[in-house]
């Protein structure tokens, strides 16, 4: 029987079939372009192969394709009857995804992976600060998923992508000494890979050396595909560490180039956070209003994501209603919020409908407002989402509050408890 390159059983008789799956699970795992041509090809090649069928799902979710993923499921539910155990429970794993709540998608994550500890496209879509893990709304989130993966390390030996994977889990959560020596052994495996270099972008943000981020993304970029799921992204990160350098231009040259609407070729929950995110951090570091950016930013985050659902996401939309004065579409967004998380159904709970309204009394220029908002919201960002490098947008929002309220003491005292490594606080005043 025919195996991929975690040595799993197959359930096609067609070389072709498989050799297309394992190159398409490769640039999934690589963050590559071309991930649903591969997967294309092996459904052309054999449209019996369950699997692949599965992992074309798994992709159109990704770009919010979410009609396209249902019928791409249906079609690989539909041929079970002729698939191995471990496919039909990857299988129902990613219909429970499509369907359950988060909590209920992880125990079936950990479940499948109990058995099919290998199965790398079901590890996937929690191994990074924006899966599953990271989508629970969890107090204790980064750990648990370093813990997972700690308990998965014996099985994958030295893989390339577990490895960078494992590395990304344990600086989140602070274990920076025990990541590094994984991300320089993973990316001596695998230079081209786009999810390690992400990984060793943020070992470098974690350990506070922008420079040193500059220079190696500068260099990595140039071979790295417009096509590529990270390849605006990447050029958040770059821009971050000019803007930790205190180059403004360069950062605002960036994001024009490469991770505006116009400039990102990612998901649409990449473009979204990684633009509002990136003109906010401009704003807070001193830059003025750019309106038309702002104004394409609302437009496309309430066309994109027009009610609430998914903490992180909306948290942006909320940025973006807040400069653009939707004070109507706001409100309304915040009682959905509200509402979904009395109701249990939103995992942060009430943390993000905190975050909006400090993040909105900020906007309106209430600093006294949003500092009290805000600060007790530091010992629960890990509930917004994200990595570290992205929550950090609440701390310095209530960094830029308390240098415009003049309240010097508050501002020594949150300074004070910021967690070791990360240097070059982007926000004016701010010294």
């Amino acid at each position: 029987m025919l195996t991929d390159r975690y040595d799993l059983p197959v359930s096609t008789a067609s070389s072709a079939a498989r050799d297309a799956y394992v190159r398409g699970l490769d640039r999934l795992l690589m963050l590559h372009d071309g991930v649903l041509d591969a997967f294309d090809a092996a459904v052309a090649a054999d449209p019996g192969f369950a699997l692949a069928h599965a992992a074309r799902a798994q992709v159109l979710l990704m770009f919010a394709d979410a009609p396209g993923a249902r019928a791409a499921l249906d079609q690989a539910e539909a041929l079970l009857p002729g698939a191995t155990a471990r496919e039909a429970s990857q299988v129902r794993f990613f219909r429970t995804m499509m369907t359950e709540p988060v909590a209920t998608t992880i125990a079936a994550l950990e479940a499948h992976l109990s058995q099919w500890p290998r199965d790398a496209i079901v590890l996937n879509t929690t191994a990074n600060p924006n899966g599953l893990h990271g989508s629970s709304g969890e107090r204790g989130q980064k750990a648990r998923l370093a813990a997972l993966m700690t308990t998965l390390a014996p099985h994958y030996g030295d893989d390339w992508w577990f490895g960078s994977s494992y590395a990304m889990a344990l600086n989140e959560d602070g274990q920076r000494d025990a990541a590094r020596p994984l991300i320089a052994r993973s990316y001596a495996q695998q230079p081209a890979s786009g999810w390690i270099a992400h990984s060793q972008a943020h070992l470098f943000y974690e350990d506070g050396e922008p420079g040193a981020a500059r220079a190696f993304l500068a260099e990595w970029l140039k071979t790295y595909p417009r096509g590529g799921i990270l390849h605006g992204h990447l050029h958040w990160h770059q821009a971050l560490s000019a803007l930790a350098e205190g180059d403004l231009a360069e950062a605002a040259r960036l994001y024009r180039a490469a991770f505006s609407l116009a400039g990102h070729s990612g998901l649409p929950r990449q473009k979204l956070q990684d633009a509002v995110s990136f003109l906010w951090r401009m704003e807070l570091a001193g830059a003025p209003r750019d309106y038309a950016a702002w104004r394409e930013m609302h437009d496309f985050a309430v066309s994109h994501f027009p009610r609430a659902g998914a903490s992180f996401p909306d948290l942006h939309v909320v940025l973006a209603q807040s400069v653009a004065g939707d004070g109507e579409g706001l409100e309304a967004r915040i009682r959905q919020m509200e509402e979904l998380a009395r109701a249990g159904r939103y995992p942060s709970g009430s943390v993000i409908p905190a975050a909006s309204r400090g993040f909105t009394a900020f906007a309106r220029g209430d600093f006294d407002a949003a500092i009290e908002a805000l600060e007790p919201l530091l010992a629960e960002s890990e509930r917004i989402g994200g990595s570290r490098a992205q929550t950090d947008l609440v701390e310095f929002t209530l960094l830029r509050a308390c240098v415009a309220a003049g309240r010097v003491e508050d501002l020594r005292r949150v300074l004070g408890v910021r967690r070791p490594g990360p240097g070059g606080i982007p926000v004016a005043g701010v010294h």
